[in-house]
């Protein structure tokens, strides 16, 4: 197998991840993040510290971009000293960040004048696949250049899905994905609130609906994080979902598409968000337990 080495831009949550389950599986690691702090954090467990992305891309063969929205995609990649700029000839851009589709053809049509690849990657799994190195990709790009770079993202994975060859391709599938995760989330904050004004113990509402069929990793995860009142730094900030949430309605306009329940969902994460700045999603459930004068506990 060849040896590639790789980069990662964006050292958030679910770019940490990135860069452990790279170093973890032997690919020589350079990172950056405005925030130095995390930049260190990596560089004491083995990662190569850069001053600037363009460092990431003269020392790297695969570099992730794990940024938080498409103007700072494009800017770490076509900026002077971007990633286009300094990475060499037959390198790749795995664009793991969520943004939106129409901004990932943007990316990809400036990037086809170059001999740099792109592969639109978006991910699910939150913060527990992005540490654990069991994400899902949604990967679009050309037949080889996916192949090739295969064990890049074989470390940061569990499942790697081809959904497209195009630039965008990627951000939509991922754009469908959470304009379901969305009602999810909302539906469950609602049940834990109606379990608590029904006097429901919190222990009691989880066993059965973790074992009912609508028990799933999302549904049981934020059950546990209400009964135990954690919501705040669980890694799964409000401010990324409502982004998420906001391209799905964004891709749903520009496409006709009706969606009342995301748009139920992404109304309840605005209002989370406005009220609980500094919560993670499942902070919402404090919102409705306000309204209604009860708390779900375990």
């Amino acid at each position: 197998m060849i040896m590639f080495t790789t980069g990662v831009i964006g050292l958030g949550n679910m770019g940490s991840g990135l860069a452990r389950n790279l170093l973890k599986n032997g690919f020589p690691t350079t990172v950056f993040d405005l925030d130095r702090q995390k930049v260190n954090t990596l560089a004491e467990i083995g990662c190569r510290p850069a001053e600037n992305v363009s460092l990431v891309g003269k020392n790297s063969d695969a570099v992730f971009v794990m940024v938080m929205n498409g103007q700072q995609a494009e800017s770490v990649i076509f900026d002077t000293g971007g990633l286009a700029e300094t990475m060499s000839s037959g390198g790749v851009i795995i664009l793991t960040a969520t943004i939106e589709p129409f901004e990932a053809r943007a990316i990809g049509q400036k990037l086809a004048d170059t001999q740099i690849d792109l592969i639109d990657c978006p991910v699910s799994g939150g913060f527990p696949g992005a540490q654990g190195g069991t994400l899902t990709l949604m990967a679009a790009g050309k037949d080889a250049v996916l192949d090739k770079y295969k064990p890049v993202m074989e470390a940061v994975s569990k499942v790697i899905h081809r959904v497209g060859t195009n630039p965008g391709d990627g951000q939509s599938m991922k754009a469908c994905l959470q304009s379901l995760i969305g009602p999810i989330f909302t539906a469950t904050f609602e049940a834990a609130a109606l379990a608590a004004k029904a006097g429901i113990k919190g222990q009691t509402f989880y066993n059965v609906v973790s074992s009912s069929p609508v028990g799933c990793g999302i549904v049981n995860n934020s059950l546990e994080k209400i009964i135990d009142r954690q919501f705040e730094g669980t890694g799964s900030h409000i401010d990324t979902m409502s982004k998420d949430l906001g391209i799905s309605m964004n891709f749903a306009e520009e496409l006709g598409v009706p969606m009342h329940s995301a748009a139920s969902s992404y109304e309840l994460f605005k209002a989370g968000k406005a009220r609980f700045p500094n919560g993670d999603n499942w902070v919402i459930t404090c919102l409705i337990e306000e309204i209604i004068g009860a708390e779900l506990h375990r």
